[in-house]
């Protein structure tokens, strides 16, 4: 008897431990799959004290991971110190050949290379990108309509295959806002575009959650109100709320991309405050 209880009791352990080992595999594996592509800007990016916190915030993220950076605000002082003016026409920057000379040298370098060797003192494999550098994203110089934006891109094409090798191989890729035509240009490009297109192109080899970070706690109904947070927006949500002027400004291509990206497979679009990374605040942007 008491040998038939010590071969039961034993059983049971070893089906206990053989339900755990198979429920971590199982979480494991749910864990790899994940990718999170984190895009940040603003002054988040330029400030000493809020780019540590952010960065240290990303280190701690589960999963494979991506990041999206802007840097216009240095562009700017950094242009200017040099004598070049910078030009904006309802936000966006006009990009000349002396332009795209600072912006190159601000993106590509110094934010770039300051996030990367950060995130390395975070034992982060970081690894600085333009879309020029492997062909990673191929764009085409934005056709002059009512505005000559100059060596602006509209991205054409994101290689997955690529990206993906260097996430399977425990690289985290630092993108910068700058992409390329193949013919030899360096094209300024929209951070937010940028991640919203990497998102939808590695959709197919990853479970991609996409999260905007800025400033704010996340798509506001009041602008002078913080915690007037909308916690979900739907396309019909959306198009009320635009028409309303409730969403405005550079709100809107940026809740565009997130719908383009959720109709491409990505899992989830989040938009919220940089601080919030990880937790459950800010808006979620959902297709119903």
């Amino acid at each position: 008897m008491k040998c038939s209880n010590k071969f039961r009791i034993q059983s049971s352990m070893l089906k206990i431990y053989y339900l755990c080992k198979q429920k971590n595999e199982e979480y494991r594996a749910k864990i790899m799959n994940k990718l999170t592509i984190i895009k940040v800007g603003g002054k988040i990016v330029e400030e000493e004290d809020s780019l540590k916190a952010l960065l240290i915030d990303f280190s701690k993220i589960e999963g494979r991971k991506l990041l999206v950076h802007g840097g216009g605000r240095s562009a700017t002082k950094i242009a200017a110190q040099l004598g070049i003016e910078s030009q904006m026409v309802n936000g966006r920057r006009i990009t000349d050949a002396e332009t795209l000379k600072v912006v190159t040298m601000v993106y590509a370098g110094l934010v770039n290379k300051t996030i990367v060797a950060k995130l390395q003192a975070l034992d982060i494999n970081a690894l600085g990108l333009t879309g020029a550098d492997l062909n990673l994203i191929q764009s085409e110089i934005r056709p002059v309509k009512e505005v000559d934006y100059g060596f602006v891109g509209d991205v054409k094409s994101v290689d997955a295959g690529i990206i993906s090798d260097l996430i399977e191989k425990g690289v985290v890729p630092v993108l910068a806002p700058l992409t390329h035509d193949k013919k030899g240009n360096m094209l300024n490009t929209n951070a937010d575009t940028i991640a919203g297109e990497t998102a939808k192109a590695l959709a197919p080899h990853f479970d991609v959650s996409l999260v905007y970070c800025f400033e704010k706690k996340g798509v506001l109904r009041d602008e002078n109100d913080e915690n007037s947070v909308i916690a979900e927006i739907t396309p019909e949500i959306f198009a009320d709320y635009v028409a309303q002027g409730v969403i405005q400004g550079g709100m809107i291509p940026k809740l565009e991309n997130a719908f383009d990206a959720l109709n491409a497979g990505v899992k989830e679009v989040i938009i919220t405050q940089a601080s919030e990374i990880g937790k459950s605040g800010g808006t979620r942007v959902i297709l119903k």
